[in-house]
């Protein structure tokens, strides 16, 4: 019931946004906006601490962090940090986010397959957690902690190899795939064994197992696979040497409907069914989520600019496309999404579903967000809202065509039908002459 409650609450928040953007001019100053609900936000991160909080043992260290991927907006950061969340990074421009964000180096977890020495020097010196991706990786550590003994937390990431999710791109424990150690290689375990054995200052294992498709099951067997392993290098060393398991996120969306499913506390369940000791207090937790925070919360509001018909197949020309949704219009079969149709006023648009494409800006034929949706019939002038975009949409622009980068307002909303829609601008739009600056436009002669 409560789930129903929050999901229906969340519905009537976007309507009211919506109307309000229109009434508000939001529409007016752009032809396409994007809205993050801030309410919305700080629920799932409440959702997340309390479903950890309500099955691990008292006093167990538990962190969880924001994949920065997902939403690389320091404002969402600095919110996010807010609501108890630190941050996970995998790349120096994450980083560099992170730090503005203000989220300090004991709540920030480095990963990446391929870092510099100098990314891996700038961590240690920080205190930031790092965990290792393979064994080059970690003969460059063995060097710098030699060089200069550091106070951050040091883990390897493991590659569990329990197979693919439907989404093969984003599939991260296959038996090839480029993450970690792959732990069902021939000798891996002993390797893994023998540099726990080696090097003191690892104390942590990590492993990310999910993605969008890959079921609850598969999840916990990488995570179950973790565990084993830390039980085996612990019983090795005759100590404790790993203190701590950093599980990933990878929780999938739901993104045909409003529902938030798979919830935390039921990703909390599958891991309780398949290793029951991860809560006994044995190991510190680390979690790395992003889409499951911030997708459901994020929506992109656009102009329908024209309408047309082509081979009897109504189209509907906006100006939300590739730049915003790159996933949906590059493999639309794994990453579709829902599209919301209200009139010019920015009220709930209804009448007979008619089959529409609803097609982007961008000089291509693939350019669309829909194809043969059935919606009211859309007219130039009222406006398109597509919901689940707050994690991997506009968040990670796509500079295709020069589209500029759209304005990201949060809202928040009083909790009565009538009470106030208030907006933030979290980023604004990108302009022409900011385009024109960073394609090079004060180097115009440069290669004359």
């Amino acid at each position: 019931m409560a789930a129903d409650t929050h999901t229906q609450g969340a519905a009537e928040r976007r309507d009211r946004a919506v109307r309000a953007a229109v009434e508000q001019g939001l529409l007016d100053r752009e032809p396409v906006v994007c809205l993050l609900d801030v309410a919305g936000i700080r629920a799932s991160a409440a959702a997340l601490a309390q479903a950890f909080a309500a099955a691990v043992a008292p006093g167990t260290p538990v962190l969880h962090t924001f994949a920065v991927k997902a939403a690389p907006l320091v404002p969402v950061l600095r919110l996010l940090a807010d609501a108890g969340l630190g941050c996970e990074a995998a790349s120096p421009g994450e980083l560099a986010l992170v730090r503005a964000a203000g989220v300090p180096a004991e709540r920030t977890v480095l990963d990446s397959p391929a870092k510099t020495a100098a990314e891996l020097r700038g961590a240690l010196d920080l205190g930031i957690a790092v965990n290792a991706d393979n064994r080059q990786e970690l003969e460059r550590l063995d060097a710098l902690v030699a060089a200069a003994p550091t106070r951050s937390p040091v883990g390897l990431r493991i590659n569990p190899q329990t197979g693919a999710g439907t989404i093969g791109a984003l599939s991260t424990a296959t038996a090839t795939a480029k993450f970690g150690f792959a732990l069902r290689d021939p000798g891996a375990r002993e390797e893994l064994v023998r540099a726990f054995a080696d090097r003191p200052w690892l104390t942590r294992l990590h492993v990310h197992s999910g993605s969008q498709g890959v079921p609850l099951e598969r999840i916990a067997e990488g995570v179950r696979e973790l565990h084993g392993l830390a039980e085996e290098i612990n019983a090795a060393a005759g100590e404790r040497r790993v203190d701590t398991l950093d599980i990933g996120g990878g929780l999938p969306v739901d993104f045909a409907s409003d529902a938030h499913a798979p919830s935390f506390a039921e990703y909390v369940t599958a891991l309780h069914a398949a290793v029951p000791a991860l809560f006994d207090g044995s190991y510190g937790l680390v979690t790395e989520f992003g889409r499951a925070l911030l997708a459901k919360h994020g929506l992109v509001l656009a102009r329908v600019e024209y309408t047309k018909t082509a081979g009897g197949r109504r189209i509907a020309l906006t100006h939300a496309g590739v730049q915003l949704a790159t996933r949906t219009v590059y493999a639309p079969a794994a990453w579709p999404l829902r599209i919301l149709a209200y009139d010019a006023g920015g009220a709930p648009r209804t009448g007979p579903p008619v089959a529409q494409d609803v097609a982007g800006p961008a000089c291509f034929a693939g350019d669309l967000l829909a194809t043969a949706r059935e919606l009211p019939e859309l007219s130039p002038g009222d406006v398109i809202a597509v919901p689940d975009t707050g994690a991997y949409a506009f968040t990670a622009h796509y500079g295709y065509n020069s589209l500029p980068r759209p304005a990201v307002h949060g809202f928040t909303a009083g909790p009565g039908p009538r009470d106030p829609v208030r907006f933030a601008l979290a980023r604004p739009a990108q302009t022409p002459a900011e385009i024109v600056a960073e394609a090079g436009g004060a180097r115009a002669d440069a290669l004359l």
